[in-house]
């Protein structure tokens, strides 16, 4: 079979949920537990100002004015979960050293388990430094190992998903690529999650696609998608083609595509697309967003809401987080003030794509 492009033939135009639908759906996110499994690291932040050029070479001198250590990766999802209400579990690995004790303390200061959390010798704690001056990333350097897990490790955190499999409602697989997530801890993963009917989202590497078949979504955003496939995404029907060539690659239920200033394209299980129009009127940093979105994705999708309310949802979780400098997290309270004082995405109605096969 062939994707049929012909889209003129097929436009529907929907309106999406109402406010106070969505309103509501935030309301049960306490009810919702989640675990993440993923590639756990700090993200290091240099703040400062710069008003010349180096004698040196031609680099800018950035007078330094403060510094902060943020959760990251793995568990920056988990922060958000927490910051969003959610009740939170978390597996994955950090070195013995300074910066994987902070993760540990930070996660205990927020009442969040440590036990799923590994401290190897083998490895250091993953620690990504940006410096930042006048609002802009000037550089970026990343301190790191990556290679996979060694067997022990990979099925400490297998067990410990086991154990806790009752007490979740869905698991995040948050992939940065730096070794925690194998094809063989996806298989366990996967494995144990479909006996009891979890929901399974993931946010992808891109050099793994191949480990997420049969997963509930998976949250690329286009550039992912777009190198995933070997294509380029311009246009709401290059977003749509993408989105399902992904869903037939690996097998998942559904994808969601998240574009940047264009939104966002997702193709629901039954194969019809919508696209979703940025709400972002100002953009600050887009670090962690992919984060934001997977998080108030599967909050949503677990509290009983449909794909389409979900993604509307973090949706505006994301427009909330870039407004902010930094790794950084949504609260409720946050995502409510931004849906009451939204109108426009209310008010419009928006393109959708029917399932259409040749």
């Amino acid at each position: 079979m062939t994707l049929a492009l012909s889209y003129v033939n097929s436009l529907v135009m929907e309106k999406l949920p109402s406010k106070k639908s969505l309103l509501k759906q935030i309301e049960k996110f306490p009810q919702a537990r989640i675990m993440v499994i993923g590639d756990i690291m700090v993200d290091h932040f240099i703040w400062g100002k710069v008003s010349r050029i180096s004698p040196e070479a031609p680099v800018p001198v950035v007078n330094v004015t403060s510094e902060s250590l943020r959760l990251g990766g793995a568990t920056n999802v988990v922060h958000n979960l927490h910051t969003l209400g959610g009740k939170v579990y978390t597996a994955g690995v950090a070195g013995n050293d300074e910066m994987g004790r902070k993760i540990v303390h930070d996660l205990r200061t927020l009442s969040i388990s440590t036990e799923g959390i590994i401290i190897t010798t083998d490895r250091p704690t993953t620690v990504k430094t940006r410096v930042i001056a006048h609002n802009q990333q000037v550089v970026r350097f990343d301190r790191e190992r990556i290679s996979p897990l060694n067997s022990d490790s990979n099925q400490r955190i297998i067990d410990y998903f086991k154990k806790n499999l009752a007490n979740i409602d869905a698991v995040i697989i948050s992939d940065y690529g730096k070794g925690v997530i194998s094809n063989e801890l996806m298989r366990g993963v996967l494995t144990l999650s479909k006996k009891e009917n979890k929901i399974i989202v993931v946010d992808p590497n891109v050099g793994h696609m191949d480990f997420y078949v049969g997963v509930t979504m998976i949250t690329p955003n286009q550039n992912e998608a777009g190198e995933a496939l070997s294509m380029k995404i311009s246009t709401d029907e290059d977003s749509f083609k993408a989105a399902t060539l992904l869903r037939e690659k690996i097998g998942c239920e559904s994808v969601l595509i998240t574009r940047g200033e264009h939104g966002m394209t997702l193709l629901e299980k039954n194969g019809s697309c919508i696209h979703i129009p940025t709400l972002a009127d100002e953009v600050y940093d887009v670090t962690g967003a992919g984060d934001t979105v997977v998080s108030a994705l599967t909050l949503s999708l677990t509290t009983g809401a449909s794909q389409k309310v979900s993604a509307l949802i973090a949706n505006y979780a994301a427009g909330v987080v870039i407004k902010k400098l930094g790794t950084a997290s949504v609260n409720r309270e946050e995502l409510k003030k931004a849906i009451q004082k939204q109108n426009y995405i209310f008010n419009k109605k928006f393109t959708v794509f029917p399932p259409h096969r040749v």
